[in-house]
């Protein structure tokens, strides 16, 4: 079979997955072997694959292919996510776009849109991790809306509240009047703004006096309901039992004193807004303050607003400016940085807003999944320092806001049979509801008819938080043989940014569910960003497109790039020219391939050299696979590709092939070529799961296979004992032939003019691999001595001298002057070194590390002085 001049990325990508999902290699079943299992963090179902995407599903990937190869049962479940919030924004603007608006579909017509859009849209991002070459288990491809998911959601609702976990509550939520949702407290990202800071003018009743309150949102004061003073605060102790008048609504209010006002900021005086602030509701709560809400869903105003009825809050915010200027209640405006709430999902900034929404209490919920993390170490957090934030999230946690005024979700299960607050059941279908309801009610009349639907759907994150037990049938069949099996997973991938809102609550549901851990291993990978260190988003423009990148560079080569940057929650400084260096990676290793297999091979004793070298490079195989071994179980995976990367390119193509070749158009013996391709499949299987598809490539070219030997499920290299001492051995013989080969260059000695080297070996170093020197450096002989050798050029590697008879081609009088002004030029940087340390002023205040490093030249100077006066000495 003749090999290609070049490796074609594209077409082995093409050619290798089809041939691995041919031979159902991804598929797994439970049976006899030790399972290893994934979930994937579910992407959005509409989401496109991006650079963070490519991150962290190549690490899992990596992880899974490993597991394969050690015999693991490897078990890596895809999936996405419905994404209740985002995926509802998409199908609303394309219905806006056809003209139609959400509020005149039933529920079930916009259901259908949404189908229909998730079934054109959804999944592609799948399609496009396959491109990755990511081996997931596709046959367990789940939808956290599937039938089943759904149910599991719905189950886990039922059985929380009837665990008194879950209760309904008219509370002060997060309101997205973009999405036109509640949002949990996780979900609001607070941003530094350059504000205003507005001071208004009150009247007070049957006055002509006036107080003067500081606000950075002067349209809410339709909504106030008081102003509120400190107690303590003298210069208004004049004001108890008076009223005041809100600007132009005209509203008379009560002037309350509460120690929670700061006397220090603003004038003192806080205007009270308790629908529109959640410390103003506390303090409603406290004085029984009348309740105004003035927005409307979308955040318009409402008739509240009076004139201002219908229009945007930030376009009312400058015209109640203006108007407020004109009846001269406004004093003054002064600049204000002040951080403000914006959806993660539609980036609208948040507003405060009272309503009745369903809450999963967590004080209880939590303990486990504290004590699992911090004190048992059930589950690790690589890196550790992430149980910092873990800790401050949870045991400073709060009731959970589970339910969205969306349509897009699994339905809240709970079912209203009248008009009061607690006139409702809870039940997994409508039948079980109407049973209920007939018996809380006590209304055995009651029918289908008369019960409505709670018309919210539940958190995305409650459905996704069941992620690792629901892909396995866990909560609706705990018993079943693929839960019992593959539950707890294994190792988690994920970002750090949903370190709470999924990790944290999916072994809160883990614990409450089975008692149990969900994985063991957390895995936080750090945000790809540019070279200028700017996360990189489509906003910027500083993304590039990972498919391009495939298409441009081959899989191979990106992951490379990428995971050779990739250290445990540190983020990625991304740039192409990482991509390239994985394609140069390729290159090398193909070329290298391409020399083995262009030997050819006789039946011919085998070289001192080559057995030495193979020898030399099984053990440090062997030393570089402990090391590799331990960077994985610490999920040090860039540092394992690194040794692997230096193994292959610098051991392996770099030594080992240019000891084993043979002279130019000889044939190589067939014990050396042997080895040779052993130690070739054994390089492939450590790189296989960084680079799947060249290493496969290679593997089926070296010889056809059969099916059950296809490099995807071969062997991982078993670790065996090693001999160190040979590894120090040729670090040395390296040196060595590093010196020969600068003196060659240096003094212009042709490779093919052979040398005879001298040695005095007072490092008493192995003479086991002179057969590598002599073939590397062209010597015809070693010969050890004891004294110096005149009339020869001479080098140190320690304490060993090496002698190299000079040729009747050299020019000793031309060496001799240049040895005179190297020696000349030391002998004053040796002088300069010493005045420094003779120098009291010097040694008493420089660090430590600066007087060894001086102390350092100055040893490296005398030695190089004594070598130059022998070479001298010997040309003379």
């Amino acid at each position: 079979m003749s090999i290609p001049a070049q490796f074609n990325a594209k077409e082995a990508e093409e050619k290798w997955y089809a041939y691995w999902m041919q031979n159902n290699y991804f598929h797994s079943e439970p049976d006899h072997r030790e399972p290893y299992t994934i979930v994937i963090p579910p992407p959005n179902v509409t989401g496109m694959l991006h650079m963070g995407h490519m991150l962290n599903n190549t690490i899992q990937d990596v992880l899974i292919r490993k597991a394969r190869l050690k015999g693991l049962n490897a078990c890596w479940v895809p999936g996405t996510d419905h994404a209740s919030i985002a995926t509802e924004a998409k199908v609303v603007a394309k219905l806006k776009a056809e003209g139609i608006n959400k509020e005149d579909l039933t529920r079930e017509d916009f259901l259908k849109h949404a189908w229909e859009w998730t079934d054109k849209h959804g999944g592609i991002i799948l399609e496009q991790l396959k491109k990755l070459g990511a081996s997931c288990d596709w046959e367990r491809t789940k939808f956290t809306m599937d039938d089943d998911m759904s149910a599991s959601v719905i189950h886990s609702f039922v059985d929380l509240y009837n665990k008194g976990l879950i209760y309904r509550g008219y509370r002060m939520v997060n309101w997205d009047p973009e999405a036109k949702t509640t949002l949990s407290d996780e979900e609001v990202i607070f941003e530094e703004r350059q504000g205003k800071l507005y001071y208004l003018r009150y009247a007070i009743e049957n006055s002509t006096e006036s107080v003067v309150i500081a606000t950075t949102r002067p349209e809410t004061i339709l909504g106030d309901t008081a102003i509120c003073i400190n107690p303590n605060d003298e210069r208004f102790m004049h004001l108890k039992g008076k009223k005041a008048i809100v600007p132009i609504c005209n509203r008379v209010i009560p002037i309350i004193f509460d120690d929670y006002v700061d006397m220090e900021f603003g004038t003192g005086c806080l205007k009270v807004t308790p629908a529109h602030d959640v410390n103003d509701k506390e303090l409603g709560n406290k004085h029984q303050l009348e309740i105004i809400d003035i927005f409307n869903e979308n955040a318009t105003l409402n008739s509240f607003g009076l004139h201002y009825e219908g229009k945007d809050r930030f376009v009312v915010r400058e015209e109640i400016v203006a108007e407020l200027e004109q009846l001269q209640h406004l004093v003054k405006i002064e600049n204000h940085i002040n951080k403000v709430g914006t959806s993660e999902r539609t980036k609208a900034v948040i507003e405060p807003r009272l309503s009745d929404q369903w809450f999963l209490k967590m004080e209880d919920l939590v303990k486990p999944a504290i004590k699992a993390v911090l004190e048992t170490e059930e589950v690790k957090l690589y890196p550790n320092r992430f149980n910092n934030t873990y800790r401050h999230w949870l045991e400073n946690i709060r009731d959970w806001n589970i339910s969205r005024q969306l349509w897009w979700g699994q339905q809240i299960p709970a079912y209203y049979y009248g008009d009061g607050k607690e006139d409702f059941v809870v039940a997994t279908t409508q039948e079980e509801a109407l049973a209920l309801a007939k018996i809380k009610a006590n209304k055995p009349n009651l029918t289908l008819a008369d019960l409505k639907q709670d018309a919210d759907a539940l958190d995305t994150w409650f459905s996704s938080w069941l992620w690792p037990m629901a892909v396995f049938g866990g909560i609706l069949e705990p018993e079943n043989k693929d839960f019992k099996y593959y539950y707890p997973t294994n190792d988690l991938v994920t970002g750090p940014d949903i370190l709470f809102f999924w990790v944290a609550r999916m072994i809160i549901a883990g614990y409450e569910y089975t008692g149990e851990k969900p994985f063991t291993n957390v895995y936080l990978t750090g945000l790809v960003r540019d070279k200028q260190r700017r996360k990189m988003s489509k906003s910027l423009g500083n993304s590039p497109d990972p498919l391009d990148l495939i298409e441009t560079f081959g899989a191979d080569s990106v992951r490379v790039g990428l995971l050779l940057s990739a250290s445990a929650g540190n983020d990625i400084m991304f740039d192409e020219e990482l991509c390239s260096n994985g394609k140069a990676f390729a290159n090398k290793i193909w070329n290298s391939f391409r020399l083995i297999k262009g030997w050819e091979v006789a039946d011919l004793p085998q070289p001192e050299s080559a057995k030495a070298a193979i020898a030399w490079y099984e053990a440090k195989f062997q030393k570089v696979l402990v090391e590799i071994e331990d960077s994985f179980e610490k999920y040090r995976l860039s540092d394992a590709l690194m040794a692997i990367y230096k193994l292959v390119w610098d051991d392996f193509c770099s030594w080992l092939l240019e000891i084993i070749k043979p002279g130019y158009q000889q044939p190589i013996d067939k014990a050396t070529f042997d080895k040779a391709i052993e130690m070739l499949e054994n390089n492939m299987k450590l790189l296989h799961p960084f680079m799947p598809f060249l290493t496969e490539e290679i593997w089926q070219y070296i010889a056809p296979r059969a099916k059950e030997e296809a490099l995807i499920v071969s062997q991982w290299p078993a670790q065996k004992p090693f001999n160190d001492t040979l590894i120090t051995d040729f670090d040395f013989c390296m040196e060595v032939i590093a010196g020969i080969r600068t003196i060659r260059k240096e003094k212009n000695i042709p490779f093919k003019d052979a040398i005879d080297l001298q040695v005095i070996n007072n490092e008493k170093a192995t003479t086991v691999l002179d057969s590598i020197v002599a073939k590397l450096v062209n010597s015809t002989s070693i010969t050890y001595v004891n004294e110096t050798v005149e009339g020869a050029l001479t080098f140190r590697v320690k304490s060993n001298e090496y002698f190299i008879p000079i040729t009747g081609a050299f020019n000793v009088e031309e060496e001799i002057a240049k040895l005179s002004d190297e020696l000349k030029y030391t002998q004053g940087f040796l002088k300069s070194v010493q005045g420094k340390l003779l120098n009291e002023k010097f040694m008493s205040s420089a660090p430590e590390k600066v007087v060894a490093n001086e102390r350092q030249k100055e040893a490296d100077a005398l030695a190089k002085i004594a070598m130059i006066e022998q070479s001298l000495a010997n040309l003379k």
